[in-house]
């Protein structure tokens, strides 16, 4: 959609407005609390209302900022009459206490954040009782210890606005909020969203929207008084990030569908904006704008809101297949964070210089993203941006878990989405057939169920080329949860290691499955590679093809994914889908599969593909042993070289986490 500059801004404006007017007729009468239709969260509706109103109270005072206080919705008057109901203890819309709701500190660090960016035409305007009110509702969050994750910034953006209000704050609060988040820092401007196991395995989303946020809000907030030098820490951390960040956003305006709270959809805008926000950024301003226009056109083309109005819960359409326990009808505003460029002025060069071509647009790019264990690839001719992933899976390696689809595969991209059957946020038992399918190393036991990843460990990244090992395992229950899972009995097996080399629009996936000590014979099990996923919706439906060794999947756009098996995988198929994707109703995953007992200490290859056509032409690729090693060689058509290496298990040192129990 070709917009001026001007017509840009006033776009979002207006995309802002209707989502804050569209809010209204659920609201109480006293505005404190906005009762969202559809399913309550595990937090309860009193908690989801506040949650509606802090969330959206956040996009106000973005839109509210920038407008330097121009309000003709009157957005300033509505949300201080909700915030003067909503922590007067007596009122019958009060807001629900720390104890009462823990999902309450959450919101209250939107609150802060909103009443700081607002403070001249809110703030300031409220009466002394009103302001005392809501310092009161805030004061519990002193000294609280919070989850070692992104939570602890919750705390510190409260605090720090207390601290400027007058209110109770605690230094040591802060500092420990501070050195956590230190701890956290992965390098290269990755953050893992607090640590698994004493390690680095958390990389999603939360990474842009909150560990990147946060703290230079927090920063902003408290201005002179942030401590020295701590601005320019998280500067050039977020400048870093963003190097990486520009390379994950498709030429369809889609985010990598990849981690938790994917409904949030618009907000991994956030640390864009941030960037520009805190001149912090390698982007030209006419690229953050681009992003940012394409990403919003993205989720509003493909149904993000109802006829109502109201973002739903889902990526595109409604779909409770990518939710958590703690989603809830008004979670979805977490997308205000994607209008944080609103808070800059119409004159910043975001809002006046021409929008540039995304950078995979400009040609096809492939990158090695340590921190995460991540191999990109972005290719121009379809605008399609893909992750390998052998890096972080969100799981305790001291422990087996069910595998959630949006960590635990080994390949996301911008234009599919992973497989997830049912409904995870009621818990235990609400996913009977949430079995590893596409892009999945599994082994199948002799009556067809798949094994599970969670946890795998890193073995190697090195340019195009990337390892990881995990114990097949197969669990009773097979609900997903990125905490962790339902606590489930489970069957353990062989070890699987998978290497990786990727460039273009293909993935040369190779495998070898080696006896456990502690289970040297096995029962025999057929070895499956899955591939990308397609999805559409009626009419439209992804169509199958399998002859011989390959299996394909195209959708009406054109897009193509593609398995061939090339070592000793010589059966494939299509497997279809209903209801189970994000991205439509029905979907269809191409497999291939060894043809009998996959043979333990062996190598098996398969071609992975996505891509706007059948690939011209695909890699030769030969094996051969070094020692216990498997060795995997790969000639590119373009003349590139790579080899996998696929390490024998017993070779070299490893914590087995199945025998060997956590250590403090």
């Amino acid at each position: 959609m070709n917009r001026t500059p001007a017509e840009d801004r006033a776009h979002w404006e207006q995309t802002a407005d209707r989502l804050l007017l569209a809010v209204r007729p659920y609201a109480t009468a006293g505005h404190a609390l906005i009762g969202l239709p559809g399913v309550p969260s595990h937090n309860g509706r009193h908690s989801d209302g506040l949650e509606g109103f802090a969330r959206t109270f956040l996009l106000a005072g973005f839109r509210l900022a920038g407008a330097g206080g121009a309000d003709p919705h009157g957005l300033a008057d509505w949300y201080a009459s909700g915030l003067a109901a909503g922590t007067d203890p007596k009122h019958p819309e009060r807001w629900p206490s720390f104890a009462e709701a823990n999902q309450a500190k959450v919101e209250a660090a939107s609150i802060a954040l909103a009443l700081h960016e607002t403070r001249p035409w809110i703030w300031d305007r409220l009466d002394d009782r009103v302001r005392q009110q809501v310092l009161d509702w805030l004061a519990p969050m002193v000294g609280n210890l919070m989850p070692g994750n992104n939570w602890v910034w919750f705390q510190g953006i409260t605090e720090a606005f207390a601290r400027t209000a007058g209110g109770k704050w605690l230094q040591q609060d802060l500092d420990r909020t501070i050195a956590l988040t230190d701890g956290w820092y992965a390098g290269e401007g990755w953050y893992s969203d607090g640590l698994t196991g004493a390690l680095h395995r958390n990389f999603d989303h939360y990474n842009g929207w909150a560990m990147h946020l946060y703290p230079l809000w927090f920063c902003r907030i408290l201005g002179d008084a942030a401590p020295a030098g701590l601005t320019d820490r998280y500067r050039a951390r977020l400048r870093r990030f963003l190097e990486d960040q520009r390379l994950l956003v498709g030429a369809n305006g889609s985010p990598l569908v990849q981690g938790r709270s994917l409904t949030y959809r618009h907000a991994a805008l956030a640390p864009l904006w941030t960037g520009a926000l805190f001149d912090a950024t390698p982007l030209a301003a006419g690229e953050t704008r681009a992003i940012a226009n394409r990403m919003l056109d993205h989720f509003t083309r493909n149904g993000a809101t109802d006829d109502r109005g109201l973002l739903t819960l889902g990526w595109h359409r409604p779909y409770r297949g990518v939710l958590q326990g703690y989603s809830g009808p008004a979670s979805p505003y977490w997308a205000s964070k994607g209008f944080i460029g609103l808070a800059l002025p119409a004159d910043h060069p975001v809002w006046t210089e021409e929008a540039t071509p995304l950078p995979v647009e400009r040609g096809d790019f492939t990158r090695t993203l340590a921190a995460p264990g991540w191999l990109v690839s972005g290719t121009a001719a379809d605008g399609v941006v893909r992750v390998v992933n052998h890096g972080g899976d969100h799981a305790d390696p001291d422990r087996l878990h069910s595998d959630d689809p949006c960590y635990a595969r080994f390949a996301y991209s911008t234009h599919t989405a992973p497989e997830t059957p049912g409904d995870a946020s009621p818990g235990p038992g609400s996913c009977p057939d949430a079995e590893p399918l596409d892009n999945a190393v599994v082994l199948l036991d002799t009556h067809g169920r798949a094994s599970h990843r969670r946890p795998s460990t890193r073995i190697s990244i090195d340019g195009a080329t990337a390892v990881s090992r995990s114990r097949a395992h197969w669990p009773e229950d097979a609900t997903w949860d990125v905490f962790g899972g339902p606590d489930t009995a489970y069957r353990i097996g062989p070890w699987i290691t998978v290497g990786s080399a990727l460039r273009g629009s293909v993935e040369v996936r190779a495998v070898r499955v080696d006896p456990a000590d502690d289970d040297p014979a096995g029962e025999p099990h057929l070895l499956r590679i899955g591939g990308w996923a397609l999805a559409a919706d009626p009419p439209s439906a992804p169509a199958p093809a399998a002859d011989g060794a390959t299996a394909r999947v195209a959708d009406a756009d054109g897009l193509v994914s593609l398995v061939t098996g090339i070592h000793g995988l010589p059966r494939a198929s299509v497997v279809p889908g209903q209801d189970s994707n994000a991205l439509g109703a029905a979907s269809a995953t191409p497999v291939v599969e060894s043809e009998g007992p996959v043979a333990h200490g062996s190598v098996c290859v398969a071609l992975v593909h996505l891509g706007e056509a059948d690939p011209s032409a695909l890699p030769e690729v030969t094996t051969r042993a070094q020692d216990a090693d498997l060795l995997v060689d790969i000639a590119w058509p373009n003349g590139a070289r790579d080899t996998i290496r696929l390490p024998d298990p017993a070779a070299g040192p490893a914590q087995d986490p199945w025998k060997d129990r956590p250590r403090a």
